[in-house]
């Protein structure tokens, strides 16, 4: 587990998970709609556990359920999921600088925990990587903290969508619930203009490339939205981009 002594003893761990509560609701939600989808779409069981705790992703395994039902290539399932999320690239490049001090295994299997939002609530908090042993240990704790309310939200509710699914009437629209989620999440990300713009035009190459077979406009709109923003951050000023970072 990706939890030391140092770090559930720490009160930065008790303030992370505090944090976390608010949005684990619909963590928990997003999760057991997608234990339900994978179930509903014709996976095994045993297969949509394995997925729920070893993929720990709902926008990767939705996006790859569909291309492994109908037989897609491997490569292009990796594709996917490669593309999908790409932004953890990003997430990674940013976090190097906080944990850059730790050994390769912490670093791992810290990554693996580490989601949008958790990544998102840890940077307002700590916007720059503390410079000292105690600063590193609290930014450590408060991660943990974080990280695990998320997981735990994330991996209870997807079981519970699995052992459920077939319990679950279709009528209740759960596709579009994970739809109305994801939307929710979206807007509670989009805080920057750039953000905003790069939704924006992730979502109309993915409308105007949904004809593309095995979900190819996914992987269209994903990378419009990253060339767009490389491209924004290349034409700003040294400067701004300072700033932002």
């Amino acid at each position: 587990m990706f939890l030391l002594r140092e770090h559930y003893r720490h009160p930065e761990f008790r303030i992370g998970l505090r944090d976390f509560i608010r949005t684990a609701p619909g963590i928990a939600a997003w999760g057991l709609m997608t234990g339900v989808a994978m179930v509903k779409s014709g996976i095994g069981l045993v297969e949509s556990v394995l997925m729920a705790l070893i993929v720990f992703a709902g926008s990767s395994q939705l996006a790859a359920i569909p291309l492994i039902l109908a037989g897609a290539p491997l490569w292009v399932i990796w594709a996917t999921a490669f593309c999908v999320n790409l932004r953890f690239v990003v997430f990674s490049l940013h976090l190097h600088h906080y944990m850059s001090h730790l050994p390769t295994w912490q670093r791992v299997v810290s990554g693996y925990f580490t989601a949008d939002l958790s990544y998102v609530m840890f940077v307002r908090r700590y916007p720059h990587p503390a410079t000292d042993a105690d600063g590193k240990l609290a930014e450590q704790a408060y991660l943990a903290g974080s990280n695990l309310m998320n997981w735990g939200a994330w991996i209870i509710a997807s079981l519970v969508g699995v052992a459920l699914a077939n319990f679950i009437p279709q009528a209740w629209g759960l596709g579009f619930a994970g739809i109305l989620c994801l939307i929710g999440i979206l807007c509670s990300l989009a805080t920057t203009r750039l953000r905003i713009l790069s939704a924006a035009v992730a979502g109309a190459v993915g409308v105007a490339a949904f004809a593309l077979p095995l979900k190819l406009n996914i992987i269209a709109a994903i990378g419009a939205a990253v060339l767009l923003c490389l491209t924004m951050e290349k034409l700003q000023p040294p400067h701004a981009r300072e700033v932002r970072t």
